[in-house]
């Protein structure tokens, strides 16, 4: 799959694109399956926090019935055309996202958050940022509205930040969340098998679900086969690791 010049457009301005029925409805159902069955098997409640920040299911974040959802359909086609062929090392994990519902009434507010910053619960160590290039979201439930769970993104805030980093050095970010004036949230919605594309460098989160029904999701993390000696470069110029986008950039340049 390549996308079109629409949807790099889109990409470009507000740093996330959806790509509808991109996951074929059975491998959608295999998938679900095997998180149902898993989750049948009991969560030891100690450590459902944990399971929150990094994966629910662990035992299946490498399987391939959740990998292939990535790696044998047209989402990885569609992530090549924006960051380049044969530019994407390869994904050995998903997260598996769960959403179950709150009874908070009403239910809190988003916060914004750029992955790779260390918490207490996530891995990343102190002192380190883990950036990457790209987030592919799978949706594996259906989601029609607000405050069901739903990956929240706050449109152009790659631009933002993209400043900001150039003003106060990528490092900054090791003192928290960039102090910028932020748009509105955008409550991610479509169908089973929706994918989307996500620059790395976008504010996001899941929103609060007060929903009845269980959001269900897999997260792929990307990164280009040069990120590591390009690290910080590609977080003040958001673009150095998307090939697929340089006209786009240069027409918006000229």
């Amino acid at each position: 799959m390549q996308l079109s010049h629409a949807q790099k457009t889109h990409f470009y301005e507000h740093g996330f694109v959806r790509i509808p029925g991109c996951v074929p409805r059975p491998m959608v159902e295999a998938a679900l399956k095997a998180i149902n069955h898993s989750l049948g098997e009991g969560i030891p409640a100690d450590e459902v926090a944990g399971m929150r920040v990094l994966s629910f299911c662990r035992e299946l974040q490498t399987a391939p019935v959740i990998l292939d959802l990535l790696n044998r359909t047209p989402a990885w086609s569609a992530a090549e055309s924006l960051i380049g062929e044969g530019q994407i090392r390869s994904v050995g994990g998903a997260q598996i996202a769960l959403r179950f519902p709150t009874l908070e009434d009403p239910p809190p507010p988003p916060r914004p958050h750029l992955d790779g910053m260390h918490t207490p619960t996530n891995g990343v160590p102190f002192g380190e940022i883990r950036n990457f290039t790209m987030l592919v979201v799978i949706l594996l439930s259906e989601l029609t509205g607000p405050y069901a769970g739903n990956f929240t993104v706050w449109p152009g805030t790659h631009h933002l930040y993209e400043q900001y980093f150039r003003d106060h050095t990528p490092q900054s970010l090791l003192e928290g969340m960039p102090p910028v004036d932020l748009p509105e949230p955008h409550f991610v919605t479509g169908q089973p098998g929706d994918a989307f594309l996500v620059h790395y460098q976008l504010a996001h989160s899941a929103s609060a679900n007060a929903s009845p029904h269980v959001r269900y999701a897999a997260i792929y993390r990307l990164t280009h086969v040069d990120h590591d000696a390009q690290k910080w470069e590609a977080m003040t110029d958001i673009w150095r690791e998307y090939a697929g986008m340089q006209h786009i950039v240069a027409a918006r340049r000229a």
